[in-house]
């Protein structure tokens, strides 16, 4: 990006005409009085601070090569037309940190505006602005002051010309390019700017410098305290506005100022935002159908046919079940799991099926719409013609430090850093390796804390179920559930301690392989880190959802865990209660933790790290040393962000069906997410520098992969974890009951054992004088010939599973098929305010050529005539294509 001749030019030109403010450490006069602690100036009180550098003695073995550095470095920069301000450690708080303050002239900016191609204003727009937004149906209160939602008005825009100048609307050289827009241009100045030849290459880049320890920080200055607006009515604190309409909490219920956010932030923050924002609006529809449906379960409770046989003392007090444990576990009647049976019914009743077609199709048309938002934030934001942005781009240090080979570069026909592939197998091999055997690890935890279930249950058995079980009494806590609310923290613990050390391990083991470019870098550690979350979150409800209680085999003939453990059963009222158990912990627990981890982390670092700076009290605590006490949001602050909001994404969609208020709790921590977000950003956090992008990336592609799998999953969950399907099948093949055709469901779903078949390491050690006992499956009874083998009951119920899954799927995908060929990437609005965009600037420049051409050309009024046809034909061409 950017032309070498004019970068060349500029380096001259600053040469020539940069002024050297060089203020000497020895003979600072710094004065407390002369600044106020907040100012974002020089000490002239003019010339704006764009970015800060800081640096402490060294007084290792390398303090003179790296003093030696920070002096090319510095007279490079100031070669290229930057200014620079020193201040001495002795006037800083802690007595031993420089600061190198950066001021960036009008000369500078125009000429790099035009290298990175910035979009400028050039006419004020004569489009209405609209609001697409789902909250313009809300009430007034939702939303903000027009000055804040909107703080600039819509311009026609072209992409910035230094020889252009007075096409631009530049009424204030000193406020014309924005604070985000001075410290992208800066930074991309250090990051290209040499520092000397170490090894016969030359070095360049902040980045290298910071790698190095060469510099300790490098970060643009917040406006001013966010608690406080600017001290000049001249001057405006962003950062306060944003702290007062967005950051704070009693804000949550307000929508979020999006443009001031992206010019403050930069659009790729700015973007994140938007997206968080609109999927919290359409989480709320999500969560309203949810709700309505625990509402239903809630209402049919108490009249559910099965609940009521189960916990009928005539029905359920007369079945005899088999034990769930060998040996140690008794006999139990049904009735007593009364109370779970009640509140599986609450998830597992026909609004099941309902939300789970329901979630597939709004699945669909969240992906549709963010697409219509995102080619609609494209326009407003002048993101169409977007370049991936250079500081993405941009060679590691890492990567040029470690490469010994040089190649050309087919594109720049320049020499640059090269590393063959055979040198990065190994490292591949090991990348590859690691990720699986932490899988692998993740595999293994789930299976020890399935190991832990099927030890404890037995002691849990032994003493919650006394005779208590065997008499017609009510028992609110099984063994069952006990184990299950046990086994589910444990696991939710477990999937903390894995994800603490594998981010560790993760980021190590990426940056061994030696990534070209950022870009590489992000897209390595981002493939590596959601196939770890995918499996370490989701793997104990995969387990639960489709492997728990499927094959367990039957009394006498049970299957084993490594011929120890007896196979986990299901609780008596099904396999879908425990996974919305599991589904609860670890989900709202993941949430809590987050929110708590994001809020306190950042609080707790900067008291500290102001409370050991603060040794000089009487000294001006800066704003560039305030900052320099804040943490750092880092270049990949945004892709946990991300990785956060994708994880929810997956409780939202893929484990919907057996646990419909999914969409509430994500709703709700979206909502103090945002807040938490906002707050972290304003006030805990420097200043990132602004850099630009126009989707949300890999995010989307897995966001789509994760949508088309969710299918599947709610699919299978109705089909084989919940017992609709048995229950329909019994209604209309096997019910003989008019009035009440679920009713005889109970027992018909549970077959008999002749206890007498038991073998004797298996058979309860206290002898009673049942015959028979009763277990959950479709198997022949005792006195058929081919007992315990299943029987055509149990073929019926497989086929209406398997049908089920076919046919919703079929019609899910054929509904999601429709709604995105219906529903277009490009808003028909946006389009044609792009043309009239497009047709406008065209003009503009049409008009500004043929203006400068006639005070150019004066009376050649022939070759006048000639450049007016050419200028006329370019519009002409424009509207054509338009």
């Amino acid at each position: 990006m950017g032309d070498p001749d004019l970068l060349e030019m500029v380096e001259q030109e600053g040469r020539r005409n940069s002024r050297e403010f060089i203020y000497s450490v020895e003979t600072s006069d710094f004065q407390k009085r002369a600044q106020s602690k907040d100012s974002v100036f020089f000490r002239d009180g003019v010339r704006q601070i764009d970015f800060v550098l800081s640096y402490v003695d060294d007084i290792k073995k390398d303090a003179e090569i790296k003093a030696e550095r920070r002096k090319e470095f510095e007279q490079n920069l100031r070669k290229t037309g930057l200014e620079l301000e020193i201040e001495d450690k002795r006037d800083s708080e802690d007595g031993r940190t420089y600061f190198v303050k950066i001021h960036a002239p009008w000369e500078v900016l125009v000429t790099y505006a035009e290298v990175l191609g910035i979009k400028m204003p050039v006419k004020e727009s004569d489009i209405p602005r609209t609001e697409n937004s789902p909250l313009r149906y809300m009430l007034g209160p939702v939303r903000l002051p027009q000055e804040v939602k909107f703080p600039r008005p819509e311009y026609f825009t072209a992409q910035f010309s230094r020889h252009r100048q007075e096409l631009f609307l530049i009424e204030d050289e000193a406020t014309f390019f924005p604070s985000s827009s001075r410290n992208r241009i800066v930074y991309y100045i250090l990051s290209r700017c040499p520092f000397g030849v170490e090894d016969g290459k030359k070095r360049f880049g902040i980045d290298r410098l910071l790698t190095s320890n060469t510099y300790s920080s490098a970060y643009p200055l917040h406006d001013g305290q966010y608690w406080k607006p600017a001290e000049s009515p001249s001057t405006v604190n962003e950062r306060y506005t944003l702290y007062q309409n967005w950051a704070r909490f009693s804000y949550f219920y307000k929508e979020q100022p999006l443009d001031l956010i992206k010019d403050y932030f930069g659009e790729k923050i700015g973007i994140y935002f938007v997206f968080l924002g609109f999927y919290t609006e359409m989480l709320l529809i999500a969560a309203v159908v949810g709700l309505a449906c625990l509402i239903y379960g809630i209402l049919l409770m108490d009249s559910n046919q099965t609940s009521t046989d189960i916990c009928d003392p005539e029905i359920g007090g007369q079945l005899i079940m088999c034990p769930l444990c060998d040996q140690v576990c008794d006999y139990w009647r049904l009735n007593s799991t009364c109370l779970s049976s009640k509140l599986s019914h609450l998830f597992d009743n026909e609004s099941t099926v309902f939300f789970a077609i329901f979630m597939g199709i709004w699945v669909t048309l969240f992906l549709e719409f963010w697409k219509q938002r995102q080619a609609r934030l494209e326009y407003e934001w002048d993101l169409v013609d977007f370049e991936e942005e250079q500081q993405q781009l941009q060679l590691r240090p890492e990567f040029e430090a470690m490469c010994k080979h040089r190649k050309m570069n087919p594109v720049t026909k320049e020499l640059e850093p090269y590393m063959p592939l055979w040198n990065r197998i190994p490292w591949y091999f090991l990348s590859g390796a690691t990720v699986t055997f932490w899988m692998a690890l993740v595999v293994s935890s789930m299976v020890a804390v399935i190991v832990y279930r099927l030890s404890v249950f037995a002691t849990f058995a032994s003493f919650m179920e006394s005779e208590a079980t065997l008499q017609h009494v009510k028992v609110y806590f099984t063994p069952q559930l006990a184990t299950s609310l046990s086994g589910s923290c444990l696991n939710f613990i477990v999937i903390l301690i894995l994800n603490f050390f594998y981010e560790k391990i993760s980021a190590w083991i990426t940056k061994m392989e030696i990534p070209r470019t950022y870009q590489e870098y992000e897209s390595s550690l981002t493939l590596k880190m959601f196939l770890f979350q995918f499996v370490n979150y989701y793997s104990s409800c995969f387990y639960v959802a489709f492997f728990k209680g499927k094959f367990v085999g039957y009394p006498g003939k049970y299957t084993y865990l490594f011929n120890v453990w007896r196979s986990e059963e299901c609780d008596p009222g099904g396999c879908l209660i425990e996974l919305t158990t599991q589904m609860t912990i670890v989900m709202t627990g993941k949430q809590i933790f987050g929110n708590i981890k994001e809020a306190i982390y950042p609080l707790v670092f900067n008291w500290w790290r102001r409370r050991k700076a603060r040794t000089n009290s009487e000294k001006l605590y800066s704003r560039w040393e305030q900052d320099h006490d804040l943490e750092t949001f880092g270049q990949l602050g945004l892709f946990y962000e991300y990785l956060e909001t994708v994880i929810q994404f997956g409780f939202v969609t893929l484990f919907v069906a057996s646990f419909p208020l999914a969409p509430l709790l994500a709703l709700l921590n979206n909502i103090i997410e945002i807040r938490v977000d906002a707050w972290k950003l304003t006030t805990q956090y420097r200043r990132p520098v602004a850099a630009k992008a126009h989707s949300i990336g890999v995010w989307q592609d897995i966001l789509y992969g994760m949508a088309v799998v969710s299918v599947a999953t709610n699919a299978f969950i109705v089909a084989f974890t919940s017992d609709i399907i048995p229950r329909l099948v019994y209604y209309y093949a096997y019910s003989t009951n008019i009035t009440h055709p679920l009713k005889g469901y109970v027992n018909n779903s549970l077959s008999v054992f002749l206890i007498a078949d038991f073998p004797n390491h298996t058979a309860p050690s206290e002898k009673r004088e049942f015959t028979t006992c009763r277990y959950r499956d479709y198997r022949n009874p005792p006195e058929d010939k081919d007992k315990y083998i299943h029987n055509m009951q149990f073929w019926h119920v497989l086929a209406a599973r398997m049908t089920f899954i076919i046919v919703m799927e079929h019609i899910v995908f054929l509904v999601k098929f429709l709604l995105a060929w219906m529903i277009p990437d490009v808003p028909k609005d946006v389009e044609e305010r792009l043309k009239r965009e497009k047709l406008m600037t065209v003009k503009i420049l049409h008009d500004f050529e043929l203006k400068k051409l006639k005070e150019n050309l004066g009376i050649n009024s022939d070759l006048f005539s000639k450049q007016v046809m050419m200028e006329e034909s370019k519009v002409q061409l424009a509207k054509s294509t338009i």
